[in-house]
């Protein structure tokens, strides 16, 4: 993916905020000064997704809800040629259900459901050992962090939380979409 201006500035920005600053729930900081480890390796930097909207999910492999993967990736082949970037953030924080290794979650995810978006290494997702990400998510929505698997933080174009859904809501609902479509049109005038 060739780097843009804005994906170049939103990079520097992520590389000048401090993990002080961060923690501390400033404005300035957004959603693209963090980076997930990929669950095959390298690393998924916020930054490289600037200007467009971001469906951060928490998911599990032996969790009821793991059939929304499918809704998952039918939102990623639909909008994805308009900017949608989906990541999915494996975590074994509620119930255990997911205590396997990277094979183990990569072969739920691309073999069982047919995954094709970028899928971050477990991390957690509350308490104190969450990811930096999750600590500012709770930061700028304290009312709407992950009560379970598969809750959706959907970051708009400016890389601020733009909507959240919940793990009951399919990603595959309308009110999913509209937000979507919403923050697309967003940053097709940006």
């Amino acid at each position: 993916m060739p780097v843009t201006r804005r994906m170049f500035a939103a990079s520097l920005a992520a590389t000048l905020a401090s993990p002080a600053l961060a923690a501390t729930g400033s404005s300035t900081v957004s959603a693209y000064a963090f980076s997930f480890d990929a669950l095959q390796g390298g690393a998924l930097p916020l930054a490289a997704y600037a200007g467009k909207p971001l469906l951060v999910v928490n998911t599990a492999s032996l969790c009821g809800y793991t059939p929304q993967y499918t809704a998952l990736e039918a939102l990623w082949q639909r909008y994805r040629p308009r900017g949608l970037m989906i990541i999915g953030v494996p975590s074994n924080d509620f119930g255990g259900q997911e205590p396997g290794t990277a094979a183990d979650i990569a072969h739920v995810a691309l073999e069982t459901y047919g995954v094709t978006f970028p899928l971050a290494a477990k991390v957690a997702v509350r308490g104190p050992d969450a990811h930096r990400f999750y600590k500012w998510a709770a930061q700028q929505r304290p009312s709407e962090t992950p009560l379970w698997n598969f809750h959706k933080y959907l970051i708009g174009q400016d890389g601020n939380i733009a909507a959240v859904f919940s793990t009951n809501i399919d990603p595959g609902s309308p009110g999913v979409a509209n937000a979507i479509e919403k923050e697309l049109a967003i940053a097709g005038r940006s």
